[in-house]
């Protein structure tokens, strides 16, 4: 087995056995991560990047509406929250805009950070 299959089977054993807020959080960060270099693109004038980012920043958070489980009551306010999200990835892209990176950014590591430390509640 070669070094790349090894790291592949191990990234997916990792992901199988995830708890669901284990999964958030790491889409969170990966969203944290594709908006940041969403900024640095921009600033490099790297547009193939930055469209790549921009876009991986759009499916993540479709992903995250599509999968939210709808018993709890704040989703509809969660679901809201990621429409937001979805319109200003849309400015992004349409605008090229660093400003509105760095607000979109801000609100999705404060997200981030709310779901941390509830789960971190209740796991204690």
């Amino acid at each position: 087995m070669t070094n790349a299959n090894a790291y592949q089977q191990y990234k997916t054993q990792s992901v199988n056995t995830m708890t669901a807020s284990e999964m958030l959080l790491l889409l969170f960060d990966e969203l944290v991560k594709r908006l940041g270099r969403a900024e640095l693109a921009l600033e490099i004038e790297d547009y193939d990047l930055f469209g790549q980012s921009v876009t991986r920043s759009g499916e993540i958070v479709q992903y995250l509406k599509a999968t939210l489980d709808r018993s709890y009551p704040i989703s509809r306010e969660l679901s809201a929250m990621y429409d937001f999200f979805i319109y200003e990835i849309g400015r992004i892209n349409a605008g090229r805009n660093p400003k509105v990176i760095a607000e979109l950014k801000h609100l999705v590591e404060e997200l981030r950070e709310a779901f941390r430390e509830a789960s971190k509640m209740l796991n204690n």
